[in-house]
């Protein structure tokens, strides 16, 4: 049995692709805003659908990447870091994420001093705070999210800029277990040779479905929610007990994001 999650959505209203920012956008390629919107809502349904809360911050005016909640902040034990944008065009991002956090009961919710951009380079397990670095996040946000959370951090180089973020290139499937996937050559040789001494069972993934995005999944220990195209995750995550649930993402992957992109865990 699954445990049931609480989410933190913001729909694509004001969502469309005018700059480039990661080696996924094309401002040449147009946005179907009416079809982002639909893709968006089918996933927030099926959220809902299997008990999960979604929480839902407005979207703001000149912020079209806003959809993607999760990089807005980081929550672990009801304690909210938020974020520092590498890139001004995301920059007023973070003051929208820690207004609204303070706004709905969030008592301890800091702003960060070094560039981190949320749960794009931050993912928990029971055991670590593992965090992304090469492209977005800052090394010495590593740091002050130890100290922020009392959790060891384990910093993981990523050399490949299209997998910018962790979340392009890693997934924890179960962080009590600290059952995890990822995809090998989106990280240094250190960085790999840290992965598997941590995780020497991981379910590791091929390029074709790093490429589609499929590590840029939300796993609830359970239901895997991931890109509908990463097709050789399915029978692996069967074999392993969970239940994958294909999600069509594919305008908002025009902005280089997925399910996780567009999904921020409120942890209590």
């Amino acid at each position: 049995m699954y445990a049931t999650r609480r989410y933190l959505m913001c729909p694509p209203a004001h969502f469309r692709v005018t700059y480039s920012i990661n080696p996924w956008m094309d401002p040449a390629k147009p946005v179907d805003l009416p079809l982002a919107l639909a893709q968006w809502e089918a996933l927030r349904d099926r959220y809902r659908a299997l008990g999960h809360t979604v929480e839902i911050l407005d979207p703001e005016p000149g912020l079209p990447d806003m959809v993607y909640a999760a990089n807005g902040a980081t929550v672990v034990d009801g304690r909210v870091l938020g974020a520092r944008f590498a890139h001004p065009e995301r920059a007023g991002e973070a003051a929208a994420h820690r207004a609204w956090y303070r706004a709905h009961g969030f008592a301890d919710v800091t702003e960060p001093a070094h560039i981190n951009e949320g749960e794009g380079d931050f993912a928990v397990t029971s055991s670590w705070l593992l965090a992304g670095r090469g492209f977005r996040s800052s090394p010495l946000s590593h740091g002050e999210a130890q100290e922020f959370f009392g959790r060891p951090v384990i910093g993981l180089d990523l050399v490949d800029p299209r997998y910018y973020h962790l979340d392009t290139a890693l997934c924890v499937l179960d962080a009590e277990t600290d059952d995890v996937m990822y995809h090998p050559a989106a990280f240094s040789p250190g960085s790999r040779a840290v992965l598997a001494r941590l995780f020497p069972q991981a379910l590791l993934a091929e390029e074709s479905d790093a490429l589609a995005l499929g590590l840029n999944a939300v796993s609830d220990g359970h239901h895997v929610f991931l890109p509908e195209a990463a097709t050789g995750l399915f029978a692996p995550l069967r074999a392993r007990g969970y239940e994958p649930v294909p999600v069509d993402l594919t305008e908002l992957l025009k902005g280089g994001g997925s399910v996780k992109c567009v999904t921020a865990e409120l942890r209590p």
